[in-house]
């Protein structure tokens, strides 16, 4: 191993040794499950903000975006984060403060699942086991992706196995989740958020001064046909472009629709102490989002411009595309000590991205174990320590799965985070605002809702979007609107809701 290499590996250790001992520093807060899965709602408005963006942002942020942006041009990339700043607002705006009161008036729910059944009185039991089957079916991989992403890092970066590295990467996410659970996870996002934003500020000015500025980009791009706009799909290898349809940029904005359905985002809603403070919160993720995700899609236009340069090799193909950033970085640590660090504060900012949303997604995951299946359905009713001690194992349980779907390298972050975020989006996108918003909606109509919802996202990923045309778009968006008229539909053709749930639903309307 290189000095260099020695020198990124020391400021990254020491970044995620931080992370161990944040875990540490919270286990002592944990009491109860309600503590470690909700941090018995004492977040912050600042916590709360950075932690739900950062968790939702992942590596596709540092990875998948510029990556996006590199290979195919401005269109895919930008409306896609176009949809996810609008989806981050209303999401913000009509949700949070809505969620937030009713999880606690509806039997003081702790989950996604929970609060389904709280919702509806469901005594069947139905909405939490079909709600806690798509978390585990679609976290568990989307953990696994995480996982991956780190392996990948670490692997290319010191020419290790990229197992090992992947092993090792794990076990430190485990270890301050376990530890710490979701006040450690919101405070690991916070710090991970801030580290983020350096890293992308520093590979811009870093880039920018290596390819000679934005006139330098303008004219590397000029000829490119397609590559900054809006209308148009390029092909990085063909150096060709083709028309980005108005149906596409519709579903391709549709990632926005995801928002509503993402549970550990929404756990940020329910866990902030005062819900007066979302406003303020909202403010700061909204702002936090927009520029984040223009930023990365800079570096993935500004990549081109270095490799053409010669100052970055030529990267072929998504997956390639996607370690970017691990060029850059490595790049810029060869020029002296403070720019070594500084390379490391990228590679940790990487790290960041993909461990606040590895370590909110454990947890939810993990709660559908302890807290939904075991207290929830099986009534299995155990002391407040025995609790949190289960809580902890059902962390680890999904962690081993998402690890061994993690071996196979060999896919593209972007890709995979798209399928997940879509399955979310359209099975509880539209439960979650029908429960808060829609006074007829009853367990009938959820529970087909999500049914419906989630065959439909399988179905046109793997079958009808081949037909290619009007059928290629995003998964998400058919499916969401199948979801919603399904629920719409089921509540309808059935009996109303009970006047003590008609009850509840107004009080929380007059409160938020």
């Amino acid at each position: 191993m290189t000095e260099q290499s020695i020198g990124l590996l020391i400021v990254m250790v020491a970044y995620l040794l931080m992370m161990v001992l944040i875990g540490v520093l919270y286990s002592k807060k944990n009491n109860n499950a309600n503590d470690f899965y909700l941090g018995g709602r004492k977040l912050g408005p600042l916590v709360t903000a950075m932690s739900a963006e950062a968790s939702d942002m992942s590596s596709w942020l540092l990875m998948g975006l510029p990556g996006l942006a590199y290979v195919s041009g401005c269109a895919e990339a930008g409306w896609t984060a176009i949809g996810l700043a609008i989806g981050t607002y209303l999401n913000w705006l009509f949700v949070s403060k809505r969620l937030r009161c009713y999880t606690q008036k509806a039997g003081n729910a702790i989950t996604i699942p929970e609060f389904f059944k709280n919702r509806y009185r469901d005594k069947s039991n139905s909405l939490l086991i079909v709600a806690t089957l798509i978390i585990v079916i679609f976290f568990i991989p989307y953990t696994a992706s995480g996982f991956a992403a780190c392996g990948k890092l670490f692997s290319q970066l010191f020419n290790a196995d990229y197992q090992l590295m992947m092993l090792m990467s794990a076990v430190i996410i485990v270890s301050y989740t376990t530890l710490g659970g979701f006040l450690a996870a919101s405070t690991t996002d916070l710090i991970q958020s801030l580290i983020m934003t350096v890293a992308l500020v520093i590979v811009v000015i870093f880039g920018l001064e290596k390819v000679g500025g934005i006139g330098q980009i303008a004219a590397d791009t000029q000829n490119m046909n397609g590559y900054l706009s809006l209308t148009s799909i390029f092909d990085i290898e063909s150096m060709q472009s083709s028309p980005y349809s108005g149906l596409t940029i519709i579903s391709t904005m549709a990632w926005g629709l995801g928002y509503f359905g993402m549970p550990h985002i929404l756990l940020r809603f329910m866990g902030i102490e005062d819900e007066n403070k979302l406003k303020l919160s909202r403010r700061i993720a909204t702002i936090w989002v927009v520029i984040a995700m223009s930023v990365a899609i800079f570096i993935g236009i500004l990549g081109y411009s270095m490799t053409k340069a010669g100052v970055v090799e030529v990267l072929h193909g998504q997956p390639q595309a996607e370690t970017l950033m691990i060029k850059i970085a490595f790049l810029l640590s060869n020029h002296g000590t403070l720019l070594l660090v500084m390379g490391g504060l990228i590679l940790a900012g990487m790290l960041a991205c993909t461990m606040s949303t590895s370590d909110s997604q454990l947890l939810v995951a993990s709660s559908c174990i302890s807290q939904n299946i075991l207290h929830d359905w099986l009534k299995i009713n155990i002391s407040p320590k025995k609790s949190l001690l289960v809580a902890r194992i059902s962390v680890l349980i999904i962690a081993c799965l998402s690890a061994l779907l993690a071996l196979d390298p060999n896919s593209s972050v972007f890709r995979i985070v798209s399928f997940a975020w879509a399955g979310f989006g359209a099975t509880f996108g539209p439960t979650v605002l029908l429960a808060l918003f829609w006074k007829r909606s009853n367990w009938q109509g959820a529970l087909t809702g999500m049914l419906v919802g989630g065959t439909v996202i399988f179905l046109w990923k793997f079958v009808i979007a081949d037909f290619g045309g009007i059928f290629a778009i995003y998964e998400l968006l058919p499916a969401f609107v199948c979801s919603f008229v399904a629920n719409v539909a089921a509540s309808l053709l059935t009996k109303a809701p009970s006047e003590e749930i008609v009850k509840e639903f107004e009080q929380i309307s007059s409160i938020s």
